[in-house]
């Protein structure tokens, strides 16, 4: 690409924002997804952390899915699709169970993991921003989180959202 041309698409380059608020294993998904294919596309994206979202930035992930007041969650078993209904979602040892089977049935059908995902977004430049205030409340540090993040407020958030052409809340 001749150095016109390379100012010219930088120039026409879009920016993507994404406030990450939800940490379980299902919702994990979407914004590394569309944050990994954007930036694929040559779109800049800032993915922004705040309370339970944060959990996706800490070096040690353990996520889960509950299936309690989820029913949209069917799991393709025995040739259909079956939902647990909330009474015996609500029994121990089931979001454990839940959370096996979804992890199986991502590895099966050889979906990306979210340690990959987040590893792409690293790889492809995402700026990766965790809640200051998030993290003061639930008492995290930089040490728990993994390398290579920014750490911002509100306002930090604002001005990457404002600056956007896309901003989205997941």
């Amino acid at each position: 690409m001749t150095e016109t041309a390379a100012k010219a698409d930088s120039a026409n380059a879009k920016t993507m924002t994404i406030l990450v608020s939800k940490g379980s294993l299902d919702w994990a998904y979407p914004p590394f997804i569309l944050g990994t294919t954007a930036a694929a596309m040559g779109v800049k994206v800032n993915m922004f952390f705040t309370f339970y979202g944060l959990g996706l930035l800490l070096k040690d992930l353990d996520l889960q899915v509950s299936p309690l007041g989820n029913p949209a969650m069917k799991m393709p078993m025995m040739g259909m699709h079956i939902g647990l209904p909330n009474l015996a979602a609500a029994l121990p040892g089931c979001e454990a169970a839940a959370s096996v089977m979804m992890k199986n049935l991502i590895k099966r059908k050889g979906v990306a993991s979210i340690p990959e995902l987040r590893e792409a977004a690293v790889e492809a430049d995402i700026t990766l921003i965790g809640c200051q205030m998030t993290m003061d409340l639930f008492e995290y540090t930089r040490d728990d989180m993994i390398p290579g993040i920014e750490i911002g407020g509100a306002a930090t958030f604002m001005e990457k959202a404002l600056k956007s052409d896309i901003s989205l809340f997941i």
